[in-house]
């Protein structure tokens, strides 16, 4: 991507911000209403099939609880995430592909979802956990898997959009 000072496309931003938005308090009223359902202790959780649980943990980290330890992490992470995102806003007022704002309003959505958690609470909420023949994956929430899908949407259209390349 280049950077320019084209004109915002408001038809295309408008629709971009509105579903990160959507994304955005999707994601914090689940943590609220998935916690409403679990006791109050971190670590608690309820079955719900054999290979997935609800769970109830914090994570003062960043993916999958690294970083955790950083004695500046909370304010660290805050910024770096609200810069990243700044940029994304840019990008998304930019764009003209729908595949692109899709993709960067998940981004920017899921984002912005787990910078209002650390921010307020000074850890990210997960609850989705998932595990396999004794391989257990991380808890995330949906900001993370809007984020993930966000990201593959852009690697792929990085890879196999044909117009960019021709």
């Amino acid at each position: 991507m280049k950077l320019n000072l084209k004109i915002i496309h408001p038809k295309f931003f408008t629709y971009g911000i509105l579903f990160a938005l959507t994304i955005t308090i999707a994601d914090l009223l689940s943590k609220e209403l998935i916690f409403a359902l679990l006791d109050k202790t971190p670590g608690q959780h309820i079955r719900v099939t054999s290979f997935f649980n609800l769970v109830k943990v914090y994570n003062t980290g960043v993916s999958f609880g690294m970083f955790n330890d950083l004695q500046y992490g909370k304010i660290i992470l805050i910024i770096v995430a609200s810069m990243i995102t700044i940029f994304l806003l840019y990008w998304l007022s930019q764009s003209e592909d729908k595949k692109i704002i899709l993709a960067l309003s998940l981004v920017i959505g899921g984002a912005l979802g787990n910078i209002i958690d650390r921010a307020i609470y000074g850890s990210v909420a997960d609850f989705l956990d998932f595990h396999i023949n004794g391989y257990h994956w991380p808890a995330f929430n949906l900001a993370d898997s809007s984020i993930t899908l966000g990201a593959i949407i852009l690697i792929f259209d990085e890879f196999f959009n044909k117009k960019k390349h021709d």
